[in-house]
């Protein structure tokens, strides 16, 4: 069973450079996404799906292929491309997996304007590790199917800025402790 995460960020850019992260973490099997879009409210109001994987998109261009094979045996190749294209985006279209996309664009319109969610669906996750990786990152969790030991660890995490190292004081020498030169 996956679980539902929605972040919001400032940004697209910050959004975007956590689902990398996640991506990254995902060669590491240290999280499974399902699906994971960045959801932008523009400055007009109108609501972009920055999503991964676009099955309209793909339909088309493997439909256009399978219909210029299927034509060309016909003699009309023409005829099966555009025949293909146009059943393939309709079937990416019905087949579309991941999170709903009028949901996503329901919640990006309660978004500030300019700013940004990442939807996540997660099927597992190492939650510590996951949430080490993400400390700092300036996120605040907006939904969650988690429960809620696990979205108050990603929350903390989220809005927990990195602490620089504590910088070493230089010890003033002896001489100039006293104000005398060398």
């Amino acid at each position: 069973m996956s679980d539902l995460l929605v972040i919001e960020f400032p940004t697209e850019a910050q959004a975007d450079e956590v689902r990398q992260k996640l991506l990254a973490m995902q060669s590491e099997y240290l999280i499974e996404l399902g699906d994971a879009v960045v959801v932008t409210k523009c400055p007009e109001g109108h609501v972009k799906l920055n999503q991964l994987f676009q099955p309209v998109r793909a339909g088309a261009v493997s439909g256009l292929f399978w219909g210029t094979l299927v034509g060309l045996l016909f003699m009309m190749p023409l005829v099966g491309a555009a025949v293909g294209a146009a059943s393939g985006a309709i079937s990416g279209k019905l087949t579309d997996v991941g999170i709903n996309d009028d949901f996503m664009r329901n919640v990006g319109r309660t978004l500030q304007s300019g700013n940004a969610a990442l939807f996540l669906l997660v099927r597992k996750m190492t939650t510590d590790k996951v949430a080490a990786a993400l400390r700092g990152t300036g996120g605040t969790v907006l939904r969650s199917s988690f429960d809620e030991t696990k979205e108050d660890t990603l929350q903390a995490a989220l809005a927990g800025a990195q602490r620089p190292p504590p910088m070493l004081q230089r010890m003033p020498d002896r001489h100039e402790a006293d104000g005398a030169c060398p």
